[in-house]
Parts: structure tokens; sequence; C-alpha cells
């Protein structure tokens, strides 16, 4: 996949999975916009280096849609151009809120709206602040990271044992993500189009317990790696999926096939 002369940018760029798309991304040459919560400027030293690509990194609080439109402007200002968005930032089923993973009775609604605030209102907002500098280039791709557990329940049995779980407002968020996809895929073409993931687990230590059991209900027999994930997302980004618009791709080994 060739990204030469694009401009991407990624939210959750400090993450696991953040870390590979912008990895894969510089070495298929594209320039590149880094958002993360925490500080990201070596990382972006790094791959400017590496790759003698252009990277700007921020520091960004996606619940402060305020800072985008001023941060999107000095990102545009450096590449010229802004070509590709991929919403992969979240809060996931490991973060540390508080009344989030525990019981149904003990989650509480300010971490429910904060959850939203942050997986699925940032996203629109996001996509709203952008839209000016992504209708103005040619082959403009969207790419919203959601989950399985945005189009299917969870199985609970599987955190029996751990500090895991699945809290209610992270499905939420994510199958609602899934359906903003499809709003604005429809709404946006035929300028620019806008896909999902719906991502299986990644394998990151968790306990022994949990895998075993994970890997029992997936055809592949495994959990997923960043690695397995970043190639379906840039393939969505990329020209090479030019006539996709509006899908949700599930990259979870099979385990939404059963």
């Amino acid at each position: 996949m060739n990204f030469e002369n694009k401009t991407a940018l990624v939210t959750g760029a400090g993450g696991h999975l953040g870390r590979q798309l912008c990895y894969d991304l510089a070495k298929g040459g594209a320039h590149l916009i880094l958002w993360d919560i925490a500080e990201v400027s070596d990382f972006a030293k790094e791959l400017a280096d590496q790759f003698a690509i252009k990277v700007l990194s921020e520091s960004i609080d996606l619940s402060d849609e305020v800072s985008f439109s001023e941060a999107l402007a000095r990102g545009n200002e450096l590449t010229g151009s802004l070509d590709i968005l991929i919403n992969n930032a979240a809060f996931v089923g490991s973060s540390n809120l508080s009344g989030w993973v525990v019981p149904f009775e003990e989650q509480s609604v300010s971490t429910w709206r904060q959850a939203l605030e942050v997986n699925l209102t940032s996203t629109f907002a996001l996509c709203q602040a952008a839209y000016p500098l992504l209708k103005r280039t040619e082959d403009a791709s969207i790419v919203n990271v959601s989950s399985i557990y945005g189009i299917l329940g969870p199985n609970n049995s599987l955190y029996e044992g751990t500090s895991m779980g699945n809290p209610a407002a992270y499905a939420a968020s994510k199958g609602g993500l899934i359906q903003l996809t499809r709003w604005l895929s429809t709404s946006l073409a035929p300028e620019i189009r806008v896909n999902a993931v719906a991502l299986g687990g990644i394998e990151r230590g968790q306990p022994e317990s949990f895998k075993n059991k994970y890997e029992k209900l997936t055809p592949m027999q495994r959990m997923g790696t960043e690695e397995d994930m970043s190639g379906p997302i840039l393939f969505l980004a990329s020209n090479m999926s030019k006539y996709i618009t509006g899908q949700v791709l599930a990259v979870d080994g099979g385990w939404s096939s059963w």
C-alpha cells in the first residue's frame, strides 16, 4: 500500500495499536499527525528520522473538541493536506476508570458519559472538524476503530477470575460508532469514504485463563496482534479499497462467525 504524498491523522497514536498504525503508515510514505492524550513527541521524531517524512505530534484531550480546529490547522500547515483520518483512541475494557470494570449495578453514569464522550462523541466532532480538509483532497478516507462488542453481546464467562471486564458503555459506544460510520458514509459520499473495523481481542499479556477461553472460542485458535489489525485498517484507508464505503470489517480471527 502506497501512502506517498498523503497525510494521515491517527488518534490514540501512543497506544499499542496506534504505534503500529503510525509505523506502517510511515513505512508506506505517509506524512503523519499523531494525537494522543500522552506525550508522543519522541515517537514522532523517531518516525520522522527513520522514514524521512513530516510528523507533527499533539497532546490532545479528545473530550475537548474546542482544541480540534487549531490542532488540525497546525497539521495542515505542516503537511499541506489531510487525506486519512483514523479514529483509534478509546477507553477500553482494561481502562482505569472509577465505576467502569465493575458489576452492572455499580457502573456509574458519570463514567458512562465520559466513555461515550471519548469513544463516540469525539469521533463525530473530529470528523466534523476535519471535513473541510478531507473534502479538498482526492480519495479521502476515514476509518473508525470499533470492536466485536459493538456488534455482539459480551461473553462474561471469559472474565471470571480476572480483573478484566466489558462495561456497558464500551459496548454502547462501539456500537454507536458503527452506526455513525454508516451515517457518515452516505452523508459524506462521494468525496469521502467512511468505514469501520470491528476488532477482536489483541494479546497483551492477559491472564492465561482468559486467553485459553478466548482462543477456544476463536476459529483461528489465537488472539490477535497489532500487526493483524493494522493491515485491514490501512487497507480501508488506502486506494486499494477506493470502491468500499459504509462497511464494517470484522478482524477477529473468525470469532463472530460462530
